[in-house]
């Protein structure tokens, strides 16, 4: 049986405190502004109302390493939508619209729908979980999320029973997002899971980090974060949710299926074609430190691999 989640540490001890201090206040100011308000801030009202709901007592997963900072956080991302380049997601998302915002639902599904994300993604059921980001090219972060089991959204959503894996899909919007527009990968981005991977209590859809809503550059609005696994699963800006009975295809094992497989496991045992996979970089660090099986998460899915061969399925 997996191990019990840790419930008992205050948020106040999780978030550094000057961001802690400022999502209070962050709170209580949207809690007094109008929608319209709001948007003329830049903030969308949809995921305004999702981050408020993290004032409530919040389930905490949490891992006992000090957080990232939200500057380097936010600032240097693989989101190659806006660009090849670390910076980029930063510099060349301010025009990306991320509200209103639906999400297509399809496959081996009871209602084939498209659906706003408010009516998928209910405050109530959202939790603030610290988690391991662990990048394939070696470097990671220790990230306050918020979102909600991906369990609950797939129950919500009513997969029939010859539904064996669930795929995602990034909105397509070339004019919004400039990487788009070079022809360097097959676009839209697609990922995909197996279906008890989607349900493993660690999988989470995320509208939110630190407190605040996800900016553009991190997945806006919502995104997949999957901790176990390299950072190139957890796709960001999903539009599509599909249900199938067969292994999806997936961006990065069908643009270079000798580096990236499906599965992508951490695994400090399996080395990338071009480097080892042995030591990664936490942001902010200036040493590197050895890669955790699983990223330290094995206790909680190891047994969802146990007689795989992890070498051949990578």
């Amino acid at each position: 049986m997996p191990r019990s989640f840790k419930n008992d540490v205050p948020p106040s001890q999780i978030t550094p405190e000057s961001v802690w201090k400022n999502r209070r206040k962050w709170l209580g100011d949207t809690g007094r502004l109008g929608l319209g308000t709001l948007v003329a801030a830049g903030l969308s009202p949809t995921l305004s109302r999702a981050a408020i709901a993290v004032g409530k007592p919040a389930t905490t997963i949490r891992t006992d390493e000090p957080v990232t900072e939200y500057e380097a956080a936010t600032t240097y991302n693989n989101f190659y939508e806006f660009g090849l380049d670390k910076k980029d997601p930063a510099r060349n998302s301010g025009d990306f619209k991320p509200d209103p915002w639906s999400i297509r639902v399809d496959g081996l599904v009871a209602n084939p729908r498209t659906i706003a994300i408010e009516d998928l993604v209910k405050p109530a059921d959202l939790e603030e979980r610290i988690y391991r980001l662990r990048c394939v090219e070696a470097w990671s972060m220790v990230i306050p999320w918020i979102g909600i089991p991906l369990s609950t959204v797939v129950k919500r959503l009513e997969p029939l029973s010859g539904a064996k894996f669930v795929a995602f899909e990034t909105i397509l919007r070339p004019a919004e997002m400039p990487g788009q527009q070079r022809a360097f990968m097959d676009w839209p981005y697609v990922e995909g899971l197996r279906m008890d991977e989607a349900m493993n209590p660690l999988t989470i859809l995320v509208v939110g980090m630190y407190g605040k809503p996800l900016p553009n550059q991190n997945g806006a609005p919502l995104r997949l974060v999957v901790p176990w696994k390299y950072g190139f699963k957890s796709i960001k800006s999903i539009a599509r949710i599909t249900f199938t009975s067969e292994r999806p295809p997936t961006s990065w094992s069908a643009q270079a299926p000798n580096e990236y497989g499906f599965y992508a496991n951490v695994n400090p045992n399996v080395s990338h074609p071009r480097w080892s996979q042995a030591k990664e970089r936490r942001i902010g660090d200036l040493f590197k430190r050895d890669t955790l099986m699983f990223n330290g998460y094995g206790d909680y899915v190891a047994a969802m691999y146990a007689g795989m061969d992890l070498s051949k399925n990578f």
